[in-house]
């Protein structure tokens, strides 16, 4: 899927967006603005992708319905929005297609995407190449006893993690040993997380200031995107049960060019070439979910694609057009292209169901979107029902993203358009972003 020669591409392309999230609405809105965006479509889409692109009701990880659908419509590239088909092989099946191999495809194979799909084999490569993270050891069913050993002498608190995808819930913080005994063994035992806690990383808890980095590379070179940060927990001061991400901020006051150095220097770059030492080929995003403790950075997690709902705030501050970098990263002639970034915060705010991250009803009218002005408004789960209204359709429902001067501007805007959208049992955190302001720096 190389091409030999890098130039910007004269004509307009198709292009399909795999996905159905915040994320996916916030990429394809920003992908249809570009010049060399022909026709746009997203599989499946949601209410929102479908006010700037054509929806296609075929499932991310319907290999075949999806390379049906690229023939017929002679796209030509393809980005892939979540992970799990990334974890199952999308590009390796791309690659397997004799008359595909010129179909451009964002997203890395599945070796590279062992770096999400598996937190042992995450922690396990970036201590070959040096990057610093938690100390670690993983465990299984059949070392169940050692595991339970091993908490017994372990600084409290312990931090468990399922080893393969969990849709962001194998993340268990244990108070007492007697929590972390109990949840190791409901995870190997009892498979809490089916397939997902096969095996389980008990690792350190790092008490820090989260922050998330996002970088694009066509497994030669990269760019780094504009940082966020993102608000995990459902209740306000950080409280409550974790979430998908309740709403994000960008950029992070406290990632300052010396600190963002420091990333650069023992992360980055160690993350790009050991993908390249090891002979993984790796063309995409790469996210990196770092702490920083006393002022020095260590890496919490990879994932293999953009955040949600750090996406809805990164991707409307880069200013250069995201097609054209996505083209260039596909052709590995990243380095030849130029990434610009507003200079101003954007802020995003999440509506959510009632009840979420529990059990939640879908189906409920949504009302006062035309009233939102000044933001810009991202569905990640939402749909239109038979009557053609927009209808409540997942746990987080929108992402409401302004912009301003400073994150106390910004937020108040996403507050004010966050407050003006109803549903019955609307939920969101007005306090996102409001801790920065008591960082000095």
């Amino acid at each position: 899927m190389q091409l030999t020669k890098w130039q910007v591409p004269h004509h307009q392309m198709n292009i399909l967006l795999l996905g159905s999230g915040g994320r996916e609405h916030a990429l394809a809105w920003k992908m249809a603005q570009s010049p060399l965006c022909g026709q746009l479509f997203v599989a499946p889409g949601n209410a929102g992708t479908r006010t700037v692109a054509t929806n296609i009701p075929i499932a991310a990880t319907d290999f075949e319905a999806v390379i049906g659908f690229v023939r017929r419509e002679n796209i030509a590239l393809v980005v892939v929005g979540p992970e799990e088909p990334l974890v199952r092989g999308i590009r390796e099946a791309f690659e397997n297609e004799s008359d595909l191999q010129d179909v451009m495809l964002i997203g890395p194979g599945r070796e590279g995407a062992q770096l999400e799909g598996s937190k042992d084999f995450a922690k396990s490569f970036m201590r070959r190449h040096n990057i610093p993270t938690a100390s670690h050891r993983t465990f299984t069913p059949e070392t169940l006893e050692q595991g339970l050993e091993h908490i017994d002498t372990h600084p409290l608190p312990i931090v468990l993690k399922a080893d393969g995808l969990a849709a962001g819930k194998g993340v268990i913080i244990a108070q007492s040993r007697r929590e972390a005994h109990e949840t190791l063994t409901d995870m190997l035992a009892n498979r809490r997380f089916g397939d997902a806690s096969g095996r389980v990383v008990i690792e350190q808890f790092l008490d820090g200031l989260e922050l998330s980095v996002f970088v694009l590379t066509d497994g030669e070179d990269y760019k780094i995107l504009p940082e966020a940060k993102d608000y995990k927990r459902i209740g306000e001061g950080d409280t409550g049960p974790n979430t998908g991400g309740m709403g994000a901020v960008s950029p992070v006051p406290f990632a300052n060019p010396e600190f963002m150095r420091k990333v650069e220097e023992r992360i980055i770059r160690p993350t790009i070439s050991g993908l390249k030492k090891e002979n993984i080929l790796y063309v995409g995003f790469v996210f990196i979910g770092l702490i920083r403790v006393k002022g020095e950075p260590f890496v919490i997690e990879y994932n293999v694609r953009m955040g949600d709902p750090e996406t809805e705030v990164v991707v409307p501050r880069i200013q250069s057009d995201l097609v054209e970098l996505l083209v260039a990263t596909a052709q590995g002639k990243l380095a030849e292209t130029r990434l610009q970034a507003v200079p101003r915060t954007a802020t995003t705010v999440m509506l959510v169901s009632d009840g979420y991250p529990g059990d939640y009803e879908k189906g409920r009218f949504i009302t006062g979107l035309e009233q939102a002005d000044n933001v810009l408004v991202f569905h990640a789960g939402t749909r239109l029902d038979e009557h053609n209204k927009i209808v409540t359709d997942g746990g987080r429902v929108m992402a409401v993203t302004a912009f301003g001067a400073d994150i106390r501007q910004a937020v108040a805007k996403s507050n004010l358009a966050a407050e003006r959208i109803e549903w019955q049992g609307k939920y969101y955190r007005k306090d996102i972003g409001l801790d920065l302001l008591r960082i000095n720096e």
